[in-house]
């Protein structure tokens, strides 16, 4: 019988709310069982409201912070032992004066962090419209042969016309095989250029577990989805072959059996080009790369800077270009020891020094073309890899929307640099990087950086 008394229960609620609903709407309301209504007046309609965005700037008269009071403010986070071995440096982006500081020149393991020098040497050396291209060749010594020549565009995609790509206005290996069938080619057998790239296809300091985590791929000159198996699923694994699995795909597009695809290394000095695709510009690539902390999308982009610079595009050439650029501009890299660009080999070291230094630069008039940089920094609660962090305390909620900073995790690490406003106005960057961090070193870090927000520690 419970049922039935809760379904009649039930009826009579909705019942009510219809006849309330209704009384609202004619805007009368019945006071008795004598049908003796009064007439109530609704209140009149609030003026609609029309919203007006726009970027209002920072006061100029914002005080310039105290080191003593916020040195007093970061004492009780930098504190916290969940954070194990800290480095750290804040400082006035309008003076360029250090604020405060923490090892900031202790070489220390920085994972991802280190794509803010990877995108900074980027947006230094390169132009922000520059793209990637994959070629298709004929060798008119073999004939019915292509050859898929990579040129570092990690973000081709051999999903169909229409169908969703993991990068943004990727490149299609379908767009290619029109290309040939356009020129009046018959293909008849396909082979993989991976020429353009030198060296290991892993780095040292990486896990080849990460292959199958679906954080790196073999760096090779062409893949398909940054060598994502399922390429719009953020699991993915990652291929072991991404160089040849974007051959089959292009042999399965020409109607060429994909099992007699075959890598070489050097393409025939006569072979002749016969279709090309184009990446997404760079600005665009290292927006992605940072917000989504992408490894691959690094690598590439850290071969881009080392091809500007001459040097090979391999893990050393770009280590060595990236950290070079940086040094032309006036930055110090001193300490710094990279194996890769992404920040994802253990054998890492950077200081906090460098990492502020390329923000507190990026905020400045000194080096216009490294400003975009402030743009592609996640934001506190926002987006990016910051997107779902801090919203959890109310110290984190104030930070959210007025801290952007990239992000850096490994096993025992955690590290971010960036920019926060604090309570007064006032602009500040920041690096800091935690290794051998406790369990709770990932919201002890964003502890430490949402103390910044929340200091007006000026006189």
């Amino acid at each position: 019988m419970r049922p039935t008394k809760w379904r009649r229960s039930t009826h009579v609620l909705i019942g009510v709310a219809v006849l309330i609903l209704v009384a609202a709407v004619v805007g009368v309301a019945a006071v008795n069982a004598n049908d003796h209504r009064e007439v109530v007046a609704l209140p009149a309609q609030p003026a609609a409201v029309t919203p007006q965005p726009a970027v209002v700037a920072l006061a100029d008269t914002a005080p310039e912070p105290l080191p003593a009071r916020l040195a007093a403010v970061l004492a009780p986070f930098a504190a916290n032992p969940d954070l194990g071995l800290l480095g750290g440096r804040v400082t006035d982006a309008e003076t360029g004066e250090q604020l405060w500081e923490r090892g900031d020149d202790v070489p220390m393991q920085p994972a991802s962090v280190n794509k803010v020098l990877t995108a900074a040497a980027a947006l230094l050396s390169l132009d922000r419209d520059a793209v990637l291209t994959t070629e298709v060749l004929m060798d008119p010594d073999e004939p019915g042969l292509v050859i898929l020549k990579g040129g570092g565009d990690p973000t081709l995609s051999a999903a169909a016309p229409g169908e969703s790509t993991w990068y943004r206005g990727a490149a299609r290996i379908s767009d290619l095989a029109e290309q040939v069938r356009d020129a009046g080619f018959a293909a008849t057998s396909v082979q993989v250029d991976l020429s353009a790239y030198s060296g290991p296809t892993l780095a040292p300091g990486w896990d080849p577990l990460d292959i199958k985590n679906g954080d790196i791929a073999p760096m090779e000159s062409v893949m398909l989805d940054g060598g994502r198996i399922q390429p719009v699923s953020v699991d993915s694994w990652r291929s072991d072959t991404p160089g040849l699995d974007a051959g089959r795909a292009l042999a399965v597009a020409l109607g060429v059996d994909p099992k007699g695809v075959t890598v070489i290394r050097t393409t025939p000095a006569n072979a002749e080009s016969i279709g090309e695709v184009h990446s997404p510009p760079l600005i665009e690539r290292l927006r992605q790369m940072m917000n989504d902390s992408d490894n691959v999308m690094a690598e590439s982009t850290g071969r881009e800077v080392a091809a500007q610079r001459g040097l090979p595009q391999s893990f050393d050439g770009a280590a060595e270009a990236v950290l070079a650029e940086l040094k032309d501009n006036d930055i110090n890299t001193a300490g710094a020891f990279l194996r890769d660009s992404s920040g994802l080999s253990v054998e890492d070291r950077l200081t906090a020094l460098t990492l502020d230094e390329v923000v507190n630069v990026a905020v400045g008039d000194e080096h216009p073309r490294l400003r975009p940089l402030v743009d592609l920094l996640p934001i506190a609660g926002g987006s990016g890899t910051l997107s779902n962090r801090y919203l959890d305390t109310d110290a984190g909620r104030d930070a959210a929307g007025f801290l952007r900073a990239k992000t850096g995790s490994l096993t025992g690490t955690n590290a971010l640099a960036g920019i926060v406003t604090d309570s007064s106005g006032r602009v500040l960057t920041f690096s800091l990087i935690s290794n051998n961090a406790g369990p709770t070193g990932r919201t002890a870090i964003d502890a430490l950086a949402a103390a910044l927000r929340s200091c007006g520690c000026g006189p």
